[in-house]
C-alpha cells in the first residue's frame, strides 16, 4: 500500500478533491482559510459555504467595470485591503499597513499585476485571475533609504508600460494610497492620477451572493467566539482576578481558532471606563455588579469583517435602573433606524429620519448612526443630522449593501455608557439582521 503526503494533509477526506467552498481540501493551502472547527459548526448551523472562485470573478468584475466606467486606463492599489478584495491574497497585512511593499494594477482589460514582497511570490498562486506576479513596489524609506526616488521611476514607468499594453491610449489611473515619492513618479510619467478609493469604495460596497454566505459564516464564527468571551466573563469575574484584556483575549483566540485574522481595535472596557467611550481595554480588574461593553471590530473567516457591539451586566446582583434605561432607550434607537432600511432610500433620508436621542445623551452619542461594512468599516457613513455635511453622501441603498447600526448612549461625567451594534444586508425588498447575538436580558429589564 502506498502512503502518500496528501491523504495525510486533507482537512476531511470525505469531502473529495473540493471543500464545500470550492478550494482546494488541503490544510497546506496558500491562502488564508477557515479551520476544521469553524467548517463544522457551520456545517451544524445549515449555513451555506460562499464559492470562493465566484467570489473572486465577482470581485475582479467589480473592479473591472468600475475602471471602464471612468474612462480610466487602470487601478493602482496599495492599501492591502484593496489588494485583498481583487486577488483574495494575503501576506503581512498588519506590517503592510504601514510598510507598504505590495501594489497591484489591474487593468482596463482585466490584467492584474501584483507586485509582492521579493521573496514571496508564490501568495497568490491560487488565483489565476493574477496575471503576473513581480516586485519592487516598496516605496517607504525604511527599505529604500536616499534612493528611494530611484525605486519610485522604475516601479512608475512599469505601470506606465503595462497601461499601454492594456489600456492604450488611456492615461488616466486611478490610485488609493501611494507614497509622495510614488505619486510624484506617476505623474511624472505622463499619468494622470485620480482618486482610487472612491471607485474601490463603491466596487466593494454591494455584496455579491457568495460574499453574503462568506459573510454569514464569519457572523456565526464571530457570535460564537463572542459567546465563549461571554462564558469566560460571567464565571471569572465574580472572584476578583480578571483584567480587561482576560476577557478580550478569549476572542482573540476564538477568533484565530475558526480560521479569523485580527482585530482591529481595543474596544472592550468595564465599570466607570466604559465613559466616555473609545477608551481601550487595559489591566484594571473588572469588578463583580458592573458593565462589560465592547465592540468586536473583528476581521474573521474569509477576511470578512463583523462589527457587533453588547453591553453586558456582569454580577449577581440586578442593574441599575438608569443602566436598564440606558439599554431600553439604545436598543430603540437601533430598531427604528434599522426599520427605514430597503433599496431606493437616499443616505440623507437616513439621517433626517433618525430615531432621536434624548438630550443628555447627545454629546456623547456615537459618530455616526450607520456605516457600510466588508473587509473592514468601509463606505458610506450615514451621519447624524448635526454631523452631515450637504452633497458628501448623496446616494440609494441598493440590494447587496452591508451596514453597521450603531448606538452610544450615556451622559456626560456618567460613570457608563451603553454600546450596541448590528450588522444588515440590505435585500429586494427591505434587509436581512445578519446578527442575532442576544442583547443582555438583565440590561433590558427582562429579568
Amino acid at each position: 500500500m502506498n502512503l502518500h503526503h496528501r491523504d495525510n494533509r486533507k482537512i476531511d477526506p470525505t469531502r473529495g478533491a473540493m471543500t464545500g467552498d470550492n478550494t482546494p481540501n488541503d490544510a497546506n493551502r496558500i491562502e488564508i482559510g477557515p479551520t476544521r472547527l469553524a467548517l463544522a459548526e457551520w456545517a451544524e448551523a445549515g449555513l451555506d459555504l460562499p464559492d470562493l472562485q465566484a467570489m473572486r470573478q465577482y470581485r475582479w468584475r467589480r473592479l473591472v467595470d468600475h475602471i471602464n466606467a471612468r474612462d480610466y486606463g487602470g487601478l493602482l492599489v496599495f492599501d492591502p485591503l484593496n489588494i485583498r478584495y481583487a486577488t483574495d491574497s494575503t501576506n503581512m497585512q498588519l506590517w503592510n499597513t504601514h510598510n507598504p511593499f505590495r501594489a497591484l494594477l489591474v487593468c482596463a482589460d482585466g490584467h492584474m499585476i501584483l507586485w509582492d514582497y521579493k521573496n514571496a511570490p508564490f501568495l497568490s498562486s491560487f488565483n489565476p485571475l493574477v496575471r503576473e506576479v513581480r516586485s519592487g513596489a516598496d516605496l517607504f524609506y525604511f527599505d529604500r533609504g536616499d534612493q528611494i526616488g530611484k525605486a519610485a521611476d522604475v516601479f512608475a514607468n512599469e505601470v506606465r508600460l503595462a497601461l499601454a499594453e492594456h489600456a492604450p491610449g488611456l492615461s488616466r489611473l486611478a490610485v488609493d494610497k501611494v507614497m509622495i515619492h510614488g505619486l510624484r513618479a506617476l505623474e511624472a510619467q505622463g499619468l494622470t492620477v485620480m482618486p482610487g478609493e472612491e471607485l474601490t469604495e463603491k466596487a466593494r460596497a454591494v455584496k455579491g451572493p457568495d460574499e453574503i454566505k462568506a459573510m454569514r459564516c464569519a457572523v456565526h464564527a464571530c457570535e460564537t467566539a463572542m459567546s465563549e468571551m461571554e462564558r469566560f466573563a460571567r464565571d471569572e469575574v465574580p472572584g476578583g482576578e480578571v483584567s480587561e484584556d482576560d476577557i478580550w483575549a478569549v476572542l482573540h483566540a476564538e477568533n484565530i481558532r475558526r480560521g479569523g485574522e485580527w482585530i482591529e481595535t481595543r474596544l472592550l472596557t468595564s465599570g466607570p471606563r466604559t465613559n466616555p467611550w473609545f477608551q481601550e481595554c487595559g489591566p484594571r480588574i473588572v469588578q463583580n455588579n458592573e458593565i462589560v461593553a465592547f465592540d468586536t471590530d473583528l476581521v474573521g473567516s474569509y477576511g470578512i469583517c463583523v462589527d457587533i457591539s453588547r453591553t453586558w451586566w456582569i454580577g449577581d446582583a440586578p442593574a441599575r435602573d438608569d443602566m436598564i434605561d440606558a439599554m431600553r432607550h439604545g436598543h430603540e434607537h437601533i430598531m427604528t433606524n434599522m426599520a427605514m432600511l430597503k433599496p431606493g432610500v437616499m443616505i440623507p433620508e437616513l439621517t433626517a429620519g433618525t430615531h432621536v436621542l434624548r438630550p443628555e445623551f447627545q454629546a456623547q452619542k456615537y459618530g455616526c448612526l450607520m456605516h457600510g461594512v466588508g473587509l473592514c468599516d468601509e463606505w458610506p457613513l450615514v451621519a447624524y443630522p448635526d454631523k452631515a455635511v450637504e452633497g458628501a453622501f448623496d446616494y440609494p441603498l441598493e440590494p447587496g449593501m452591508t451596514l453597521c447600526v450603531e448606538a452610544l448612549v450615556g451622559t456626560v461625567g456618567g460613570d457608563f455608557s451603553i454600546k450596541l451594534e448590528d450588522q444588515v444586508v440590505i435585500t429586494e425588498d427591505g434587509f436581512e439582521l445578519l446578527t442575532h447575538y442576544p442583547y443582555d436580558s438583565r440590561l433590558m429589564g427582562e429579568v
